[in-house]
């Protein structure tokens, strides 16, 4: 969209200054035109099909600073950036430039699924080795996710900085709170994926027995009582409080339950 500006240099025009324009003389001015008038030079915002207008290649960090020193200075408590990959140098380049005009700046982070962490820190250690003048013939920078790599020293000290992402992040690019969206999602396919291959499968029900509930046992996991997650025993509690002994309940000596007591 094109921002309203009243003065040379307010908000909307500096938002404007992003806009892909081509400057255009009076007479090729066609029907239905969108025209900026910047110091003295009519401008032509580049549409796109979306009917929006296209900002300029390479703007994309001086935008997110402006909108999150905008935001800051208008109300806003902490600021919320997403990068096309998990790099802390480029998160802290936007947060440097924002705390120069406020410095308690404060930002959350998606430590997102959407990365592909492995390949993105395999790719950045392969760079950082690169720069300093490592032999790095033996990897190939597009193939880094391959299983080949693993356990390699590049392979490990990328492990090593996904490790201290987070505690790397809060003190070089001031992050906030790290948050990461739908993990459990994820977490969900692969054990699903994981016991149907074991049940369907050689190990029967083993593969549910061995993989899931000896583990929920084990290290103390209430749900392995799912009926008492789900409410049981309260509603047992309910019915028993107004039909006393004639309360038709779920639990009593010989519920499931007690063989995880």
């Amino acid at each position: 969209q094109i921002a309203v500006s009243h003065t040379p240099g307010d908000l909307g025009d500096q938002y404007n200054s992003f806009l892909d324009c081509e400057e255009i003389s009076p007479a090729d001015l066609s029907n239905g035109d969108v025209i900026i008038n910047r110091n003295g030079k009519l401008l032509r915002p580049k549409r796109l099909p979306s009917n929006l207008f296209q900002f300029r290649e390479g703007t994309g960090e001086d935008r997110c600073v402006l909108d999150s020193i905008t935001s800051l200075q208008n109300g806003a408590d902490l600021l919320w950036i997403e990068t096309e990959k998990p790099h802390v140098e480029q998160i802290a380049g936007m947060m440097d430039r924002v705390r120069e005009v406020i410095p308690n700046a404060k930002l959350v982070y998606n430590n997102s699924p959407s990365f592909n962490w492995t390949l993105n820190f395999r790719q950045q250690v392969f760079d950082a080795y690169k720069a300093a003048g490592k032999d790095v013939s033996a990897y190939d920078r597009d193939k880094l996710m391959s299983v080949d790599y693993d356990g390699t020293d590049l392979a490990d000290e990328a492990d090593e900085r996904i490790r201290t992402f987070q505690a790397d992040g809060a003190k070089r690019a001031g992050i906030f709170h790290h948050l990461i969206t739908l993990p459990t999602y994820h977490t969900a396919a692969l054990s699903t994926d994981n016991l149907a291959k074991e049940y369907f499968g050689s190990q029967g029900m083993l593969g549910y027995v061995k993989g899931v509930q000896r583990k929920e046992i084990r290290e103390g996991i209430a749900c392995v009582k799912h009926q008492n997650m789900s409410g049981s025993d309260m509603g047992d509690d309910h019915k028993e409080y107004f039909a006393g002994e004639a309360a038709l309940k779920a639990g009593g000596a010989h519920n499931t339950m007690n063989q995880f007591a």
